[in-house]
């Protein structure tokens, strides 16, 4: 996959082209990818998925309260490469392209630059200034530049359409295995290894008390998890809580430490990538340190049996 930041020097073939945020790039988002690819091959040309970089809220609306998102830019180009897309655009969005209408953009943008052959949008697809640009207006305004229009129908799930806000709401509730099916990948988060107060090791549970790398990464309620870890090359089971440990701290700072199953060795300042596979329990403040040993051992047991009988 080819990635660009730029609009110069563009050169691609029959170009058919999607414009998103695509925050997860989940199976609804697959729909419209697949659609994608399938046009680009009917008429020998590169698919090209136009995504805005940062996302257009945090510009936007800077002072509303902080939007987290399912992946970082980096997480998505790695998702969008595996999904088998020709071309990935990366525009920045600033207030000045904010006030672009849909026309304009559809004229200035994807005709005499990108020089489109066909638009993929998705069922509440808006964009142009305060996202007018709905279908209707969408296809008067490429009337003049000749290039198609086609809508890809939702997806839905018990009637409702899987949307990438309806997954981060499952993820901030701790309901872990209806996103990952909606995603169709287990949810995860990226980290380094600090150093933490060594509490855990001192009741046979040593912990790595994880920095998550990217501000703007939506970490999931807290609690204890049963999930998968992955070390440079090698994938380990385990379990995470995420909390401010009530039973041993008092500074309600919250903190997320990983407890891998069967490994000794040092893992400060590496980088793990954490897979949330199921949620266990909510956290809970335990009369003492026996107490909560006790319901870590439980903890354990459950997380082996969840990591056990899933399969990716």
């Amino acid at each position: 996959m080819k990635i660009f930041r730029t609009l110069e020097d563009i050169n691609f073939t029959n170009p058919v082209v999607t414009v998103g945020t695509f925050d997860g790039v989940h199976k609804g988002h697959m729909e419209i990818l697949d659609s994608l690819k399938s046009e680009a091959k009917k008429i020998g040309g590169e698919s090209v998925v136009f995504t805005l970089y940062p996302h257009p809220r945090k510009v936007l609306r800077p002072s509303e309260k902080e939007l987290f998102l399912l992946n970082t830019i980096d997480e998505k180009t790695e998702l969008l490469k595996k999904a088998g897309i020709d071309n990935l655009i990366i525009y920045p969005f600033t207030l000045e392209f904010a006030k672009l209408s849909s026309c304009n953009f559809i004229e200035k943008i994807l005709y005499k630059k990108i020089r489109l052959k066909q638009l993929i949008v998705g069922f509440d697809h808006h964009f142009g200034k305060d996202r007018q640009g709905n279908l209707e207006i969408l296809r008067n305004c490429a009337d003049p530049f000749g290039f198609e229009i086609k809508k890809v129908e939702a997806l839905e799930d018990t009637g409702k359409k899987i949307s990438s806000s309806w997954i981060r709401t499952l993820i901030t509730d701790g309901k872990i295995v209806k996103a990952n099916e909606y995603l169709d990948y287990e949810y995860f988060i990226k980290g380094l290894v600090v150093s933490g107060e060594k509490l855990g090791r001192t009741m046979g549970f040593p912990t790595a008390n994880i920095k998550v790398i990217e501000k703007e990464k939506l970490i999931p309620k807290r609690g204890v998890y049963a999930v998968k870890i992955k070390l440079d090359s090698r994938e380990y089971e385990g379990m995470l809580n995420i909390g401010i440990r009530p039973t041993v701290s008092s500074n309600f700072e919250t903190k997320i430490e990983v407890h891998i199953f069967n490994f000794s060795g040092d893992l400060y300042n590496k980088t793990l990538k954490i897979k949330f596979i199921n949620f266990i329990r909510d956290e809970i403040k335990f009369a003492d340190k026996n107490h909560l040993k006790a319901q870590l051992i439980s903890d354990k047991e459950t997380a082996l049996s969840l990591l056990s009988k899933y399969h990716s």
